[in-house]
C-alpha cells in the first residue's frame, strides 16, 4: 500500500508539473474542469450589443470576434477561451489580480489607465457620435443639441464632452446602461443618445431599423487590449494577431457582422489602426 501511495503521489506531481508547464507556455491558467486543459481568461462586456453581448450562454460581438482571433493565434482553441464579464470600473483590478489574462471591452487607451495596466493594440478607433430615431432630421451633429434631451450613462465622459464643447443648454438624462438610453430614445423620452459610434451602431442594429447613428464623430477613442503590467512579449504577440486579422479581411468582416443593417462605417482616417501599443519590438 505504501508503494502504491507513493506511485499515486508521483503521478499527481507529474500531472501538476505538466499543467504548470502548459500554463507557462501559454497565457491562461489551467482549466478547473479536471481536464488540466490550459485556459485563457478574457474580459468582455456582457451587455453591449454588437461588441460584447452574452446571449443564451453564448458570446457575440466585435470585441468577442477580435478576442477569439487573438486567442486562436496565441494557440488556444475556442473551447479554451473563458469569457468573464468586465464592468468598466473593475477592469484594472481584474488585470492586476489575475482574474483575466486580457480585456477587450471598449477599453480606451489612456495615459491614466497605463499607470495601472499595459495595453496592446489598438484594434479599433471609435469616435463619439449620436444615436437618434430613424426619422429624425433635425439632429445632424452635437451642435444641434441645444434645448434637446440627451441620454448617456451615469458617470460617462460622453455627456460631459457634449455639454462642455457644444451644447450648454442640453437637458441630460443619465441611465445605468446604454440599453436603457436606447429604450428612452425609442419611447420619445429623449431626443438622442451619445457615446462611442460603434457602441451606438450595435444599439441601432439591435433596434431593427428604428434607430440610426448620425455619422458625425467628433472625438477619437483608441480601443486597446488591456493586459497586466510588464507583459511586453504578450503585447507583441497580440499586436501581430491584430495585424494579421486586418490583413486577412477578418477584421472588416467582423465589423460588418457587428453592425449589420445600420449602414455604419468606421472612420477611414483612423481605421483599421496600426497596432503599435505596448510592444517594444517590431510587430
Amino acid at each position: 500500500m505504501a508503494i502504491k501511495g507513493k506511485v499515486r503521489h508521483a503521478l499527481r506531481t507529474v500531472a501538476a508539473m505538466a499543467c504548470a508547464a502548459a500554463c507557462v507556455v501559454g497565457v491562461g491558467a489551467c482549466g478547473t474542469d479536471g481536464s488540466n486543459e490550459p485556459k485563457i481568461k478574457v474580459g468582455i462586456k456582457f451587455d453591449q450589443p454588437g461588441l460584447g453581448f452574452k446571449k443564451s450562454g453564448t458570446y457575440e460581438g466585435f470585441d468577442v470576434d477580435v478576442a477569439r482571433y487573438i486567442a486562436n493565434k496565441l494557440g488556444y482553441t475556442d473551447s479554451q477561451i473563458e469569457f468573464k464579464e468586465a464592468p468598466s470600473k473593475q477592469r484594472e483590478a481584474m488585470l492586476q489580480n489575475g482574474d483575466v489574462d486580457m480585456i477587450l471591452a471598449t477599453y480606451s487607451i489612456t495615459d491614466e489607465r497605463k499607470k495601472a495596466v499595459d495595453f496592446a493594440g489598438p484594434y479599433f478607433v471609435a469616435g463619439q457620435d449620436l444615436l437618434v430615431r430613424a426619422d429624425e432630421t433635425g439632429i445632424t451633429g452635437p451642435e444641434d443639441l441645444n434645448g434637446k434631451r440627451l441620454c448617456s450613462v451615469t458617470g460617462s465622459t460622453s455627456a460631459k464632452v457634449v455639454k462642455e464643447k457644444f451644447a450648454n443648454e442640453v437637458q441630460l438624462m443619465e441611465q445605468p446602461g446604454y440599453a436603457e438610453c436606447a429604450t428612452a430614445l425609442l419611447s420619445g423620452i429623449v431626443d438622442a443618445v451619445t457615446t462611442d459610434d460603434i457602441i451606438l451602431a450595435g444599439l441601432a442594429s439591435a433596434s431593427r431599423g428604428k434607430l440610426k447613428v448620425v455619422g458625425a464623430p467628433f472625438t477619437q477613442e483608441y480601443y486597446g487590449v488591456g493586459i497586466k503590467k510588464g507583459e511586453n512579449d504578450l503585447a507583441c504577440k497580440i499586436n501581430a494577431a491584430i495585424l494579421d486579422m486586418e490583413k486577412t479581411g477578418e477584421w472588416e468582416r467582423a465589423i460588418e457582422s457587428a453592425t449589420k443593417g445600420t449602414g455604419y462605417k468606421p472612420d477611414p482616417k483612423y481605421n483599421p489602426p496600426v497596432p503599435d501599443e505596448g510592444c517594444k519590438n517590431d510587430v
